[in-house]
């Protein structure tokens, strides 16, 4: 009804998400009406995308200021064929005496549009006048001619502007349109969150959310799962949430099948079509059936339609009119060459929804028969068949082998699970069902299809994925395959050791029947176990796996993995250079990805990235988009070893992306490392601390040693380049020392030479007497360097051992790490060589000596993109007495024109809240030289605190009087520095 106020128990004002285009249009509307201009505005899109939400927003927003009356309706479906109904909904708002002769006479006379032409102009005389009609075209033709006739008329001076919502662009054509689209997912999702933030609120008395905690999260896969049913469309996600239980949003009881909540928005869909010709509406359900068949998105083959539609005695001209609508407008179906669409991908699933089962069945049953024998006549009959047809179901499930995409493979055999008579054989394919989906990228599709298999989850939860219990029957083959489907349901999305004991269970269950299956589960242990940091876990998952000599790029890798983690390094590195090649043949996802881990294992990173780059072809090529996120990942991490930062961030993000689409929130956190370690380069603190805390809060609770080590590592290195090494060496301590605390086994030695530079430059080598921690880091490198043939090793080995050498010794330590870079190249590592070299000299008092290296570590650092490095080198430049070109004397820089370069370090030391001791231990000089220098920084600036200086520097946009803590510090330091 026109004017309803929404419940109290909605947020007021109006949330809209993913709209601040659309906003900003009504808003310039808005402001011209109330300038005194007019004009028109029609909002086209389905039913469900968000008209009434704008045009609702629109009419508050007239209204909240005063600043004139509205004319407000809704269209009633009901009264389509009364003529001149719409027009008198519309009038009944109109004050009394205003319309000649009242709204009634209207229905019996009619409006001529010229006259409403004139009323909207004498209602708008005196303050601007806007009108809004939403669903105008379900109105009836005369009234929505007469109003498009009128708004078409209303420009600058008229006062009066029209909003029209419509679901059929022809309806409101020669008015400026504007086509809502469908909500990104980042929109979605910000609409899901707050729909189950009201959800959870315990104190709506909801019966379904009493008892339940509130506030509790979304899972991860659910969320997906909504986002990807509702497609965009706001009120079919609304509908969707409103019919899940707290239990069924936080993962803990499966998703219902079919989804519940999506019949309002399918009739409305529906409707759209009632006006048209049976005929017309015939064509359409046929287009509709012949999606069913195709991949998803690749549309119906236009041909098929017309001969289908020709066996059905279908005239031409339905199909004219389906294709392009009355008057020349578009139509339902849209052409794409040989295949054809639906504009609104809503409009298909609606026209099957409704329509009658016997005619759905006859026109797929006509499609059948018209197609030729193979996989698509078979789900054509599928979805033909009245009831339970195990011939028809076994033949689906023989059709849905390689080379298939997984999706089809999946979507036939719930086909053929839905045709199998109650029993274990329902069971068995709905299992297999879930396997392919899972391998397709729809984890939470095949959740949804366990669940539909009847077979018991094991311990946990049911989106968990916790080790399983062996219960009665376990052994029987869908059971096992169930267990190993949940196992890697968790290696994507829940506790790594869990996934692990599932995996390694399932193993032991497929073994007797399905040996293929049990390798594959095996695989999938020592993942979970490498993720988790487990080495014997990991160990002990390969050494299960059997001899197989039909796949030597396997076994090779096996038995070189197992011998470099026993300590037979020229054995295990003999049998991966072998796997290498052995892969080199291979167009298998899977087999390329062990062989860029083999290549990063030996260190030889131009293989690693070869191998990670053929294997995301192959992943594309096969349609396997489950590995899509891991491909990405595996690619990113060699890129970043390699030094080429830059591809690295870019494969990451597209790995990134491909994790949150798939559902698989344990590749976003290594994902998030990687991006992390690439932000210590080339951003800085703040990209880099938001992307590392990103990837520990995914490691934390899923036990995902590996990208939680990579993101302290990243941490820390962003804290050497922003001059902070206490607070680097105090991240990398617990992961490089000895103890249980340490980082991953295979990625904490590439963090030693961070915490050898971090130990040293902050003074804490040594601390507390005992052995040396930092020395026992370096002999421990140094084996690990003669295990690998990464060529940055050594130079970093030699940068190490200069940090810790006699005074005497040093210089030839650099020397000889300089050395090493010249034949391994790098711009990032050498660069980092030369600031130690550089900053050493300096220290020395060898200015002159020192700016060379100094001078080439800043190009270096400029060449590879390391901003934050730059920085650093910079500030050693200028200290070291030659000018180095930084911003002009404006904004924060401008304060410090008159201060030499020494004190312009020691002022941003300070403004950013560092001690005097903290800036001595970073700038690599004595407390006494910070208190001179200190002095004269207040003297020539004229302030008397600490906090004065860092309020004149203005030392961040959204801090700017300092960072938090500052007035804190020791009173008479800040008084007296």
């Amino acid at each position: 009804m026109p004017g309803v106020t929404p419940p109290t128990t909605v947020h007021s004002p109006l949330r809209l998400y993913g709209r601040s285009g659309e906003l900003t249009v009504l808003d310039t509307l808005l402001t011209r009406l109330r300038r005194g201009d007019g004009g028109a505005l029609a909002l086209t899109a389905p039913p469900g995308t968000g008209v009434t939400t704008l045009l609702d927003h629109a009419v508050a927003a007239h209204r909240s200021p005063g600043t004139g009356p509205v004319l407000h309706t809704v269209a009633a479906p009901a009264e389509r064929r009364v003529p001149h109904s719409g027009l008198h909904a519309l009038l009944c708002a109109v004050p009394d005496g205003l319309v000649p002769g009242g709204p009634d006479r209207v229905l019996r006379d009619g409006l001529a549009p010229t006259a409403l032409l004139g009323l909207l102009r004498r209602l708008g005389a005196e303050r601007p006048l806007l009108v809004c009609v939403d669903d105008a075209d379900l109105w009836d033709p005369d009234s929505r001619a007469a109003l498009v006739f009128a708004a078409r008329r209303l420009g600058p001076g008229s006062r009066v502007a029209v909003l029209i919502g419509s679901g059929d662009e022809g309806a409101v054509a020669g008015l400026p349109a504007l086509r809502l689209g469908p909500l990104d997912d980042d929109a979605a999702a910000a609409l899901l969150d707050r729909l189950t933030g009201h959800r959870a609120d315990a104190d709506r008395g909801d019966p379904v959310v009493r008892g339940e905690p509130a506030g509790e999260a979304v899972h991860p896969v659910v969320r997906g799962e909504l986002i990807r049913e509702a497609g965009g469309n706001p009120r079919l996600l609304t509908d969707l949430t409103a019919r899940l239980t707290p239990g069924q949003l936080a993962g803990r009881t499966p998703l219902p099948h079919p989804p519940a909540g999506a019949d309002d928005v399918l009739a409305a869909h529906a409707a759209r079509l009632g006006h048209l010709p049976a005929d017309t509406r015939a064509l359409l359900l046929i287009a509709a059936a012949a999606h069913e068949h195709e991949a998803e998105g690749a549309g119906a083959d236009l041909a098929l339609v017309r001969r289908a539609a020709a066996s059905a005695a279908v005239p031409p001209a339905a199909s004219d009119l389906a294709l392009h609508g009355p008057g020349g407008t578009a139509g339902a179906l849209q052409p794409a060459g040989d295949r054809v669409h639906f504009r609104e991908p809503l409009m298909r699933r609606a026209l099957l929804h409704r329509a009658p089962p016997h005619h759905r069945r006859a026109v797929h049953d006509l499609l059948a028969g018209l197609l030729a024998p193979g996989f698509a006549a078979l789900v054509q009959r599928a979805c033909a068949a009245p009831g339970p047809d195990a011939r028809l179901a076994a033949a689906l499930e023989a059709a849905a082998v390689r080379p298939r995409p997984h999706a089809e493979r999946a979507a036939a055999l719930v086909r053929a699970a839905a045709l199998t008579p109650d029993g274990p054989g329902r069971a068995t394919r709905y299992v297999a069902a879930a396997e392919q989906m899972l391998l397709a990228g729809e984890p939470g599709r095949a959740r949804g299809l366990l669940a539909r298999a009847g077979v018991p989850p094991g311990q946990g939860d049911a989106y968990a994925g916790h080790g399983p219990q062996a219960g009665p029957g376990a052994t029987r083959p869908r059971h096992a395959a169930a267990h190993h489907v949940r196992g890697l349901l968790a290696l994507r999305d829940g506790p790594a050791p869990d996934a692990h004991a599932t995996l390694l269970t399932a193993a032991r269950l497929l073994a007797p029947h399905d040996p293929g299956r049990a390798r594959d589960a095996l695989l999938g242990a020592a993942e979970a176990a490498w993720a988790a940091g487990d080495a014997l876990g990991y160990l002990d998952a390969l050494t299960r796996i059997p001899a197989d000599r039909a796949d030597r790029a396997l076994a090779q890798y096996r038995d070189g993995m197992c011998a470099v983690l026993r300590g037979r390094l020229g054995e295990g590195h003999a049998l991966l250079r072998r796997c290498l090649g052995s892969a080199a043949r291979s167009h298998d996802p899977e087999t390329l990805l062990r062989a860029g881990a083999a290549g990063l294992v030996l260190g030889d990173l131009d293989a690693a990235c070869r191998a990670g780059a053929r294997a995301l072809a192959a992943v594309h090529a096969s349609g396997a988009d489950a590995l899509l996120p891991q491909a990405l990942e595996h690619l990113a991490y060699a890129e970043l070893r390699a030094g080429r930062h830059a591809r690295a961030r870019a494969h990451a993000l597209d790995g990134l992306r491909a994790a949150r689409r798939n559902g698989q929130p344990n590749a976003a956190a290594p994902l998030h490392a990687v991006l992390a370690l690439a932000a210590s380069v080339e951003s800085g603190t703040r990209e880099c601390a938001a992307h590392a805390d990103a990837a520990l809060a995914g490691a934390a609770p899923h036990g995902l040693v590996q990208a939680a080590t990579l993101a302290t590592w990243a941490q820390a290195r962003a804290d050497l380049a922003a001059g902070r090494p206490a607070e680097a060496a105090a991240r990398l301590d617990p992961l490089v020392a000895p103890g249980p605390g340490r980082g991953h086994f295979a990625t904490r030695m590439l963090a030693v030479p961070c915490y050898v530079e971090a130990s040293v430059l902050s003074g804490r080598r040594g601390r507390g007497g005992g052995a040396d921690p930092v020395a026992g880091a370096v002999a421990e490198f140094a084996v690990w360097a003669s295990r690998t043939t990464d060529p940055q090793v050594p130079a970093q080995l030699a940068r190490c051992r200069a940090l810790l050498a006699p005074a005497g010794e040093v210089a030839g330590r650099y020397g000889e790490a300089l050395a090493h870079h010249g034949r391994a190249g790098g711009d990032f590592e050498q660069a980092r060589t030369r600031l130690l070299f550089g900053s050493w000299l300096r220290r020395r008092r060898r200015t002159r000596e020192a700016r060379e290296p100094l001078r080439d570590a800043l190009v270096g650092f400029e060449r590879c993109g390391a901003a934050a490095w730059a920085a650093r080198a910079s500030g050693e430049l200028r200290a070291a007495g030659e000018a180095v070109e930084g911003p002009g004397p404006s904004g924060a820089a401008a304060p410090l024109a008159a201060l030499t370069p020494q004190q312009q370090r020691i002022a941003r030391c300070v403004a950013e809240g560092a001690t005097n001791r903290e800036v001595a231990l970073r700038l690599s000089v004595s407390t006494r030289t910070v208190d001179h220098h200190l002095r004269n920084v207040f003297a020539a600036l004229g302030v008397r605190s600490r906090t004065e200086l860092a309020g004149l520097l203005r030392t961040g946009p959204e801090d700017p009087y300092g960072p938090p803590g500052l007035q804190d510090r020791d009173e008479k330091e800040a008084a007296h520095p």
